[in-house]
């Protein structure tokens, strides 16, 4: 029988050490080094044989069934829409946010319309007591009589998968589930081994699962990278001012990158129809440094404002602060205005800001950047019902984003006809081929390439 040697893993990040340590010397964290048992792996011969054995049964690709109807409405569109078209029978989902975002108070009502159209509902509340899941559903006005349980034994839930007829389950959170009684709750182990236990039995019993996951002081899904290869999709629920995003990073049934938009209210999550108007419905249109968007998150449109503003630095170094977007893309944009256009940003700091808290990934959205730091150092504010979309190059070309019929449909419904881009449909405002060409249309300045 191999010997039994004692070695320390970091429940955070799972590196080991032969000997104790005070601080994890790749994550950093203190007191996080725990000792394990653990058995020295079999020589590579043993482990050919215990693997040496063919599956027990081939399916060919022809002879397997797909039922597109059987996908299921979450009962809310706004959800739908970032599934891909509402709940999967078997699939997995992983939602993820910072504390207090609303994570809970979302799947409840999803677990309330689920369970009112006739659909059999389980919630685990791993985290609270069910007086306190009451509580919330009563603020929330849940009307349906939810399955509650406190149960948090990963191999019990899967029993209970394989006995019942259970539609949706919603764990929250996977950091409370045990699949080793002998281990510490929320370690890496216990949640990459309970998230493998619920997964098998969900799938072999197409009940759709949903799980909560925490997140870390970095941002990041807490516990193992594997829990996100495992899951069919990942969900981040984040906020943004006043609302709540609900975004897709990973999605096997739908497009990734689709967003849904919510306002927190009295009875939970409200799905707002119209985002472009909630974004901005504070905007203030004679506003040197303001620039109107036309955005495209996964496969909707929206209509975002970007702001500008530029003063004389009192430091040795200008100052470049950015919110909302991608810092490296804004320093290339403003790299493009002061070489290719002749603009002076050498002695100015600059701040760039998303209205609204939204963050983006959009290279639409460097044309605006430009437009509306331009905009902030001339003190002309951008002809009115106007909006700006185009990806800007190292040599000051525009180029081309993906959607634009798209987004110049979402500008017109949104009151802004007028959309200096790359490439239009109008005849009116045909596209702009640089940054120089694009100040000219907005202001006739006639600017000079160099």
């Amino acid at each position: 029988m191999a010997k039994m040697s004692t070695v320390y893993r970091c429940r955070e990040c799972d590196s080991q050490s032969t000997f104790p340590l005070g601080r994890c010397p790749r994550c950093g964290e203190w007191g996080t080094m725990e000792p394990r048992a653990e058995t020295p792996a079999l020589d590579i011969d043993n482990r050919i044989n215990e693997m040496n054995s063919a599956p027990s049964e081939l399916t060919r690709l022809s002879t397997v069934q797909v039922d597109d109807s059987s996908r299921r409405s979450a009962g809310i569109p706004e959800v739908d829409r970032v599934l891909g078209g509402g709940w999967v029978p078997g699939g997995v989902l992983l939602l993820t946010g910072e504390p207090g975002v609303g994570k809970s108070t979302l799947l409840l009502q999803l677990s309330d319309l689920a369970a009112s159209v006739g659909h059999q509902t389980l919630y685990i509340a791993g985290e609270e007591s069910l007086s306190q899941v009451k509580l919330r559903a009563n603020r929330i006005g849940v009307k349906a009589d939810l399955a509650l349980t406190r149960e948090i034994n990963a191999h019990a839930l899967a029993h209970h998968f394989q006995n019942t007829s259970t539609d949706l389950v919603i764990i929250d959170s996977i950091q409370s589930i045990l699949a080793d009684t002998r281990s510490t709750p929320g370690s890496l182990t216990q949640v990459r081994d309970a998230s493998a236990i619920l997964t098998q039995a969900a799938k072999s019993t197409n009940t759709t699962l949903v799980l909560i996951g925490h997140v870390t002081k970095q941002g990041g899904i807490a516990g193992p990278k594997v829990i996100e290869h495992m899951v069919d999709a990942t969900l981040s629920l984040e906020a943004a001012s006043t609302f709540k995003i609900l975004r897709a990073l990973k999605n096997r049934f739908g497009p990734a990158g689709e967003v849904g938009v919510f306002e927190m209210g009295s009875e939970g999550l409200v799905p707002l129809p119209n985002p472009s108007q909630a974004f901005l419905a504070e905007r203030r249109g004679d506003i040197p440094g303001s620039v109107v968007l036309a955005a495209s998150e996964g496969q909707r449109s929206l209509l975002l404002e970007v702001q500008a503003l530029a003063s004389k630095t009192p430091h040795p170094s200008p100052r470049r602060v950015v919110q909302g977007l991608d810092p490296r893309r804004v320093d290339v944009v403003l790299a493009v205005l002061e070489r290719r256009v002749g603009l002076p940003l050498a002695s100015l700091d600059i701040f760039i800001n998303v209205a609204g808290g939204l963050r983006l990934t959009d290279p639409g959205a460097d044309l605006a950047v430009a437009l509306a730091t331009y905009s902030a150092i001339i003190g002309k504010a951008l002809p009115a019902q106007t909006a700006v979309v185009g990806e800007v190059g190292l040599a000051g070309e525009v180029r081309s984003v993906k959607q634009m019929l798209q987004r110049q449909r979402e500008s017109e419904r949104s009151g802004y006809p007028h959309l200096i881009a790359p490439t239009t449909q109008s005849k009116e405002h045909p596209g702009i081929r640089s940054v120089s060409e694009a100040i000219t249309l907005a202001w006739g300045d006639g600017v000079a390439s160099r």
